[in-house]
């Protein structure tokens, strides 16, 4: 089960990036070139709200499942925390991510009360940017190709 989860949450992965990449670019193209807030925005922010949601389910059911859980019982936080392996598999990248799809969240819930296309395309622009450079900071590079 194990290898089909981390399959299914690699690859879709590619597809999260991909979409919160579009979607942060579009909405600084929209805040800078001060067009009007369209249906196409909206529901770029709201597929991206979606993918980033699952990308977290599957998160959630690979963490429980990894190789890497048993080591929390097996050696204990401490020496968890002292291999640069573990502490990423196990706290950093589950945690920015986590935080990563609160901010996607937490942008998108905000842009619903703003007004003004400029306001909405803000608001989406600076937490989508946000949560894309949170997840480009975490993500393990040298398991992924």
């Amino acid at each position: 089960m194990y290898e089909t989860v981390l399959f299914i949450h690699s690859w879709w992965a590619y597809l999260v990036l991909l979409v919160l990449l579009v979607a942060t670019v579009n909405f600084i193209i929209g805040i800078s070139s001060k067009k009007e807030y369209a249906a196409t925005d909206f529901r770029l922010a709201l597929f991206s709200l979606i993918v980033s949601h699952i990308q977290l389910l599957i998160g959630i059911v690979l963490y429980f499942v990894s190789p890497y859980f048993k080591a929390f019982g097996q050696l204990g936080m401490g020496k968890v925390m002292k291999d640069s392996t573990l502490r990423l598999y196990l706290v950093e990248h589950p945690l920015i991510m986590v935080i990563a799809v609160a901010l996607i969240t937490i942008g998108y819930s905000k842009h619903k009360n703003k007004r003004l296309s400029n306001q909405k395309f803000k608001t989406l622009g600076i937490f989508y940017g946000l949560a894309l450079v949170f997840l480009l900071s975490r993500i393990p590079w040298s398991a992924w190709f």
